[in-house]
């Protein structure tokens, strides 16, 4: 690869601490100190053609801190591109030969250090939020060498999780998949010895629903899950394949940061986590039944008290997040039902590897709940294992759900959707 290379004489700040850490991408084993640093205008909206070229941009901004907002260009629309460079972005595609840019019309002075994110969209069409490397880094204590997958599309909160991870502590290396990887990255991850992952629930359901087998041989000793709202049937899948590998989950968002982490293998977190104030923490509130956070990690602009936008549950001691606080609520005939909880039902059936919850118009009721599967795979020795029918899915939904939250429709779908951001569409 050939990348347009900086003309800073010298670096504009000290080589970050995991400068020499190991990195593999497409196969290429370098390091974060043999990458190039491309010349990149300032502020720059860098939309990498690889996942090399992100990195390269990433070591560029550790470097010389250069205002930056990096994507990929199938994230960033024509709208997207124009309010960009309204906002007086260069707007470039960076690959083997450079910057590609687009000037803006209207210059500005950049803000030195500052990092862009694009939220996934959730609610709408993504925003952008302020960080830096700093906000950004919130693994700070010493951790155990490790050998990290990263899967996630580059620029999300989630990648430069990651990234910063490897970037500012020593003995964490990267393998980094592409797109096209994604459906054999536990091959790739078993020959490079890859012991620690961070993915999406839809990542791990995805990837134990093609090939559990193959996921078993990879040495992983963590796991982490976050994105989505996790519950414990992953938690458990993943168990039962990983026994002695440490399992984690976290919350975290571009607004507030990495809020919430969980260690015990269950669902949720315990509720007196609720309105405890720890200097250097998040806090944790819930109004309305909506997650509140205040973070020390928000972005910029942000303050206080934080509404998140995700609806919760506190159930047998826990607080259970079930999903968008816009999307997870059904009035069925004027009651309410969570759209997550009812899918934490079916994802608890044995043969059910995924589950999609919605509400869909109904006569007298008004909306009723329905729902999409993906069954998991039939044993290959051909003993049948029960594939249960639509009737079937029903009848598991009526026992343990109150009448009028059981799906009245459960559409089977032959594999696991998945966008980029590595979430489904839930």
């Amino acid at each position: 690869m050939t990348v347009a290379t900086s003309r800073h004489p010298v670096p504009a700040s000290p080589e970050p601490a995991g400068v020499d850490n190991r990195l593999v991408v497409g196969g290429t084993a370098l390091t974060w100190r043999s990458l190039p640093t491309p010349t990149l205008p300032d502020p720059a909206a860098v939309l990498a053609r690889s996942a090399v070229h992100a990195l390269t941009a990433a070591r560029q901004h550790a470097v010389h801190g250069t205002e930056l907002l990096l994507s990929t260009a199938s994230r960033v629309d024509a709208v997207m591109r124009a309010e960009l460079l309204e906002a007086g972005f260069t707007v470039g595609v960076l690959d083997g030969d450079g910057v590609h840019p687009s000037a803006p019309a209207r210059p500005r002075a950049a803000e030195p250090g500052r990092l862009w994110l694009l939220t996934s969209g959730s609610t709408g069409r993504p925003k952008r939020v302020g960080h830096t490397l700093d906000t950004l880094t919130t693994v700070r204590a010493d951790q155990p060498d490790r050998t990290w997958l990263c899967p996630y599309a580059p620029g999300t909160y989630a990648w430069w999780q990651v990234v910063t991870l490897s970037l500012t502590q020593p003995g964490q290396h990267l393998v980094v998949v592409e797109p096209d990887e994604l459906d054999d990255w536990p091959t790739v991850a078993a020959a490079h010895r890859v012991d620690a992952a961070s993915g999406t629930p839809t990542f791990w359901r995805r990837t134990l629903y093609r090939d559990a087998e193959a996921l078993g041989r990879v040495p992983l000793r963590q796991i982490t899950l976050g994105g989505e709202p996790v519950d414990q049937a992953i938690l458990d899948q993943l168990r039962e394949v990983f026994p002695a590998a440490r399992i984690s989950w976290i919350y975290a968002s571009s607004e507030v940061g990495a809020s919430i982490v969980v260690h015990d293998g269950r669902a949720g977190f315990p509720v007196d986590w609720l309105d405890r104030e720890t200097p250097g923490r998040p806090t944790l509130s819930v109004r309305d039944d909506e997650l509140v956070v205040t973070s020390p990690y928000h972005g910029a602009g942000l303050a206080g008290p934080i509404r998140t936008g995700d609806r919760v549950q506190v159930l047998d001691g826990r607080v259970l997040i079930t999903g968008r606080l816009d999307s997870d609520e059904i009035n069925v005939g004027g009651s309410k039902v969570s759209a997550g909880v009812v899918r934490g039902v079916l994802a608890g059936h044995p043969a059910v590897a995924w589950a999609r919850v919605t509400g869909r118009r109904a006569p007298v009721l008004g909306r009723m709940v329905v729902a999409e599967v993906v069954l998991a795979a039939a044993d290959p020795s051909g003993v049948d294992t029960g594939v249960p029918d639509e009737a079937a899915l029903v009848r598991w939904c009526a026992d343990r759900l109150p009448e009028h939250a059981v799906p009245r429709r459960i559409r089977v779908l032959t594999d696991i959707p998945v966008k980029e951001t590595l979430k489904s569409d839930v």
